[in-house]
Order: structure tokens, then C-alpha cells, then sequence
């Protein structure tokens, strides 16, 4: 990734997957702002029109700039498996929030090269927030450079998950009970938008004990090019691990160790 070729390739991704996350973001818009009527997938999850045509909607873009590309979408598969360059996408983050009008939802766009995650963008479009970062360059927020905080003990530390009964019934319940009573207090800005409030500093911690490949794609070189960490429970830094948890780092293996089984 130093090579100057790689870094000018990584610079090009990141500035058009930010065109193509707030692009597919403006889409989204017109769907947003009440009940929206969805259908389920087999795993009983949401799925509503403007996450297929989102999706639908990047990959045109993606295949027209960069045809040798695979892309791997939540809603539409993966196509061209086996490239160097591998798209990630989840066109709606959050789906049940965007269906019940809440704007914590996001486009989540995520780059691999060579199996290594090297592009990440997470795009809120009610919010007009993006978070995006490449390997090398940093991370940012709205176009300007963002950190994670600088807490260093649990008992300051903010932290976060999406759903508080579903991480009770997993196998990190009891260790999400010990997270709690030792930080500052918890709260459930979750889904995508706990991990983007980690890289920019405003909390410390989230824990998100299923993610799919697409619900973590960005957030690895995001956590990372923020001076954070992003890892499964067990402390491997993948996007493909089944779970995430963000930190800023300074936190994360005291974490790991709370919610170890």
C-alpha cells in the first residue's frame, strides 16, 4: 500500500465511492420520512425499494468506471467473484430505522484490495453526515479530519449497541452486563451510526454482535485510518468476522477481555 501507484488508486476509490454513497444517499431521500412499505427476505429482515434501487444504482456506476471490479451487495449478490478489487456494499444500513422515518440509517460502501480492506464510506443521508476514509490518507468527517477520543478508562467511556435484548440472548450478554456497569453509561445509537460516532470521537465504543460482511465493509479502514481499532470478539481485524466492535482503541482490549465468554 505505500507503493505511490497503490496510494494514488486508493485516493481515486475513496473520493468515487463518496460520490456514489452520497449519490445512492440522495435516493434514498425520496423514500424517507414515513411508514415505508417493505417485503422480507428469507431471513426475515426488511427489504424496501429504495434499498434495491440504491444498490442497483452504485453497481451501474461501479461496472460502467471499473468493469474487471467485483461488487458484493447485500440486496444483489456478488459479481466478477475472484477480482483484485472487490465493492462491498449495503445500500441501506438500518433499514428498519429508515422505514420508521428515524435518520440514523446509512449507505455503506467498503473497498478490498488484494483481500485487504483499503476504502471505507458510511454516508447518512437525513443527517447529511459521511465518514469516510482510505488506507494512508485518514479519516474524515464531512471533508475534514476526525479522531477518536482520547478516553483511556472505562468509567469515562460511552458505549453503545444497536439492540440491547438481542445482545443479552448472544453469548456476549453477560459481558455486555460488565461493560455497562463499569462505563459512564450506554446507549443504543446503533446500527451504522455507533461506529461512525466512534471514528469521530463522540463515543467510545460499539459492539455489534452480527454484522454481515456488508454491515462491517467500511468500518475496518475507518476505525483504523482514525487511530481506532475495529475487530470480531475475538480480536480479528475482518469485516467478514460475523460480528464488529469499534473503539478508539485506547479501550478496545479492555473491552474484549469484559466480553469474552
Amino acid at each position: 500500500m505505500s507503493d505511490p501507484r497503490s496510494h494514488a488508486e486508493i485516493a481515486d476509490l475513496l473520493a468515487f465511492a463518496t460520490e456514489l454513497a452520497q449519490e445512492a444517499g440522495d435516493l434514498t431521500l425520496r423514500y424517507f420520512g414515513g411508514i415505508v412499505d417493505h417485503d422480507a427476505k428469507s431471513d426475515g429482515s426488511p427489504v424496501t425499494i429504495a434499498d434495491t434501487q440504491a444498490e442497483a444504482l452504485i453497481r451501474q456506476r461501479v461496472e460502467a468506471r471499473y468493469p474487471e471490479h467485483s461488487i458484493l451487495g447485500e440486496e444483489l449478490g456478488e459479481s466478477n467473484e475472484g477480482a483484485r478489487v472487490r465493492w462491498i456494499l449495503d445500500p441501506i444500513d438500518a433499514t428498519r430505522s429508515f422505514m420508521r422515518g428515524v435518520p440514523l440509517y446509512g449507505v455503506l460502501i467498503g473497498i478490498e484490495i488484494d483481500g485487504v480492506s483499503a476504502v471505507g464510506v458510511a454516508h447518512f443521508p437525513p443527517l447529511r453526515e459521511t465518514v469516510a476514509a482510505g488506507t494512508g490518507l485518514g479519516c474524515t468527517w464531512n471533508g475534514a479530519p476526525c479522531r477518536v477520543s482520547e478516553v483511556s478508562s472505562l468509567d469515562q467511556a460511552v458505549i453503545c449497541t444497536t439492540d440491547v435484548e438481542r445482545i443479552l440472548s448472544t453469548p456476549q450478554g453477560d459481558g455486555w452486563r460488565r461493560l455497562q456497569q463499569r462505563c459512564a453509561f450506554s446507549r443504543t445509537w446503533g446500527d451504522c451510526y455507533g461506529h461512525a460516532l466512534v471514528a469521530t470521537g463522540r463515543i467510545e465504543v460499539q459492539v455489534d454482535p452480527r454484522m454481515a460482511s456488508w454491515d462491517a465493509g467500511p468500518f475496518l479502514t475507518i476505525a483504523s485510518e482514525a487511530g481506532g481499532r475495529f475487530t470480531t470478539r475475538e480480536g480479528q481485524a475482518t469485516v467478514h468476522g460475523g460480528d464488529g466492535i469499534s473503539s478508539n482503541g485506547l479501550l478496545h482490549d479492555m473491552v474484549l477481555e469484559a466480553l469474552a465468554y
